[in-house]
Formats: structure tokens, C-alpha cells, sequence
């Protein structure tokens, strides 16, 4: 079955051709990260105005570089939420467009579960798994029993674990996205500041990171008041070190309490090397499933592959299986 996807979520423009929920043979992929980078963060509007900009030319690049003819296409699927709406709509018009003119059934999946299904693209999902998906606007537990049979087991209660890794990079002047920068610079430096680890007691599987940014926001003021000379690196560490350590004691908590055979890591903080790293050296019992940094980030191919999985689980139910449908449907 041969799926064209497209993701359109915040500010990343994609298109992709997968494969029978495995293969992928082509994922085009266009950052605007230099476009908003002068602003410190996403512009909703500019990101719209970028994605519709660049559509038609990914359709055409991700056809080309699969290799195939339209006429092969089985289904097409496009990322209906969450995210920004503007940037939502743009995909799914397009992706609507395309799949009425050429009569190809339509799709809408859940971003989300495009970040799950990320993990299937170059390993094997073995349930029940365990999921920590941790992204700029998500940090999430999930039990996945079974093909798109997805419990929530805990989230954020305030700032998502990229959203917070963002603002940090701010107050430190470190630019945007200040995620990959501040995993950088924490490799360079120690963690001598003792931050707080957020692992609220009462809320064992739920999140929340808005105190420890404001106790580096705090750290910060009061050196700078002190005229105490300070090495970013340094801060980058110690606040590295208390959200790795809230992100892997929870999760190890979550998979021993629940018994899973496998945890997956998605989503695009997945990608931060401290993480990856303490996952591995502090979860020995259990096989981690983290996909490569290129599929960790917003793309189309997850999207692809979780809907071959859902299409297969789900057939022709009206809310998933659209024909020539409005893009309103989706929202």
C-alpha cells in the first residue's frame, strides 16, 4: 500500500511516500527555522504564508524522488491536529486537493500519533509499549496495548519540556530553537547548580517544568545582580540534568509499575543527546525504541506510516476514511 502524507503541523512543510507501513521512499522536507529566527520563536501567520508557498513544489519533489506515478498511489493521509491551525489548514487543503482531483481516498491523523509510529519506521513496536513523547508543545506517558489502542497515562501541567528548553535558551541569549543549543553547550559544561527536579509526588506520571525554568531565570538575576561571573555552559548542564532526570525516573517508574516489553522515546526533544544517553544508561531491562534525529522531528513520513496502521484497524469508518471531503471535517 502506498501512502502520500503530508505535515503541516507548525513550521516544518513535508510530504512524504511510504510504503506499506515501513518503507519509506520519499520524505521531503523544508524548515522555516530560518524564518522565524529573528522573531525568537514560530509566527503563525508567516508560517502559513511559507507553507503555502513551498506546497505544490514538495508535492512534486516527493513524488519524483519516490519515483512513482501518481496512478500508484493508495491512499493519501495529512496531519489534522494538533497544532497551529493556520499551518493545519494549508496541509489539509492541499492534501484534500489532491486526493478529490485524482480520486484518492483521504486520511486525517493525529500528530501525535505520527510521532508514535516514528519508532516503526526503523524498528519494531512491540506491545504493550510505553511512550515519553516530549516535543515543544507535548510531554506526555502513553500505554500503546495495541495498534492506535493508546492510553494517557500523564502530562504537562504547565510548559512542555521543549517549550521550556526554549525559554531558557532565551534568558540565556542563546537564539532559536534554543533546544539543540542548550543540549550543546550542557555537553560542555558541569551541572554545579542544584535545580529542582520536579517529580511531584502526588502526580507521578504528570509534568512540570515552569518552577525550573523559573528558578534559572532566578539563578541568573541574582548572579548578574552579585556581579558573579557565570559559564552558560555550565547552566545548560545543571538545567539539563534536573529535566533528563524527571524525564527518565518517570519513565522507568511508569514501565515497571505497568509491565511493558518495550518503551519508545518520540517526538522532537527525543533528539536531545542527554536524554538519549540516560535513558540508555539508566533503563537496562527494557529494549528503547528512539528513532533516528531525522525522524524524531516533525515530518511527513510518520504520518505515512501511522496511517497504514490506522487505515488497516479502522477501514472505512466515515470520521478517518474521507472521499473528496471539505477540510473543515477534519477540525
Amino acid at each position: 500500500m502506498i501512502i502520500l502524507s503530508v505535515e503541516t503541523s507548525c513550521d516544518e512543510t513535508s510530504v512524504a511516500i511510504t510504503k506499506d507501513g515501513k518503507i519509506v521512499l520519499s520524505n521531503a522536507v523544508l524548515s522555516q527555522i530560518k524564518i522565524h529566527q529573528p522573531y525568537g520563536g514560530v509566527v503563525p501567520e508567516i508560517a502559513s504564508r511559507a507553507h503555502i508557498e513551498s506546497m505544490l513544489y514538495m508535492f512534486d519533489k516527493a513524488i519524483k524522488d519516490a519515483g512513482i506515478k501518481v496512478s500508484d498511489i493508495d491512499l493519501v493521509a495529512v496531519t489534522q491536529g494538533p497544532g497551529l491551525i493556520g499551518s493545519l489548514l494549508v496541509g489539509i487543503n492541499a492534501a484534500t486537493t489532491f486526493a478529490y482531483a485524482n480520486q484518492i481516498p483521504l486520511m486525517g491523523v493525529n500528530h501525535l500519533l505520527g510521532h508514535i509510529y516514528a519508532a516503526q519506521i526503523e524498528g519494531e513496536m512491540k506491545f504493550p509499549l510505553l511512550t515519553l513523547l516530549v516535543s515543544g508543545g507535548h510531554t506526555e506517558l502513553l500505554l500503546v496495548k495495541d495498534h492506535l489502542d493508546i492510553e494517557l497515562l500523564g502530562t504537562t501541567l504547565d510548559d512542555a519540556v521543549g517549550e521550556a528548553y526554549d525559554k531558557v535558551a532565551r534568558m540565556l541569549g542563546l537564539g532559536y530553537p534554543g533546544g539543540p543549543v542548550v543540549d550543546r553547550l550542557a555537553h560542555q559544561g558541569e551541572a554545579i547548580y542544584n535545580l529542582p527536579k520536579p517529580f511531584l509526588k502526588n502526580e507521578p506520571f504528570n509534568f512540570s517544568f515552569s518552577g525550573l525554568k523559573s528558578s534559572v531565570l532566578n539563578l541568573v538575576h541574582n548572579m548578574k545582580q552579585r556581579n558573579e561571573s557565570f559559564k552558560v555552559e555550565d547552566i545548560c548542564a545543571s538545567f539539563q540534568e534536573s529535566v533528563t532526570e524527571v524525564l527518565v525516573q518517570k519513565t522507568k517508574d511508569a514501565a515497571n509499575n505497568l509491565g511493558v516489553k518495550q518503551i519508545v522515546v518520540a517526538g522532537g526533544v527525543a533528539a536531545n543527546k542527554g536524554l538519549r544517553t540516560k535513558m540508555k544508561e539508566r533503563i537496562t531491562d527494557l529494549e528503547i525504541l528512539t528513532p533516528s534525529i531525522k525522524y524524531c522531528t516533525d515530518q511527513a513520513a510518520m504520518i505515512g506510516i501511522a496511517a497504514y496502521y490506522q487505515f488497516k484497524k479502522q477501514g472505512a469508518l466515515k470520521d478517518y476514511y474521507l472521499k473528496g471531503s471539505s477540510a473543515i471535517n477534519f477540525i
